[in-house]
């Protein structure tokens, strides 16, 4: 399984990259901070999860994919149901996404850290 997970990554790039297209070309003709907000952090993590389906090897790296990916998919999920909607996701999705993509970040600082490719 380990093998798949970073092919994924990709997978779930491609949606947030094309997603974050979408939602910046609507944004420009709606006044939408949400439909913004949505754009900028989809096409802001979209990138590291296609370099980390590439290049990323070992658990360390992995693991900040998953939790990074699913932060992103959280709060863009929250943020467009506001805005299409009209209510969020569930009470403290935003923050809850927000959290892990600042987790998601940290191990990949942490990976830096160890200075090998395979944490």
């Amino acid at each position: 399984m380990v093998k798949l997970v970073p092919r994924h990554f990709l997978l779930v790039a491609g949606l947030m990259g094309a997603l974050g297209v979408a939602a910046a070309a609507a944004a420009s003709h709606v006044d939408s901070r949400n439909l913004g907000a949505l754009s900028t952090m989809f096409l802001a993590h979209a990138p590291v999860l296609v370099a980390l389906g590439l290049f990323g090897q070992g658990r360390v790296l992995l693991g900040a994919g998953l939790v990074l990916g699913a932060g992103t998919i959280v709060f863009g999920a929250d943020l467009a149901l506001r805005e299409y909607v009209g209510q969020g996701l569930f009470s403290g999705a935003a923050p809850l996404g927000a959290g892990l993509m600042l987790l998601g970040w940290l191990s990949i600082a942490v990976a830096g850290l160890a200075g090998q490719r395979k944490a």
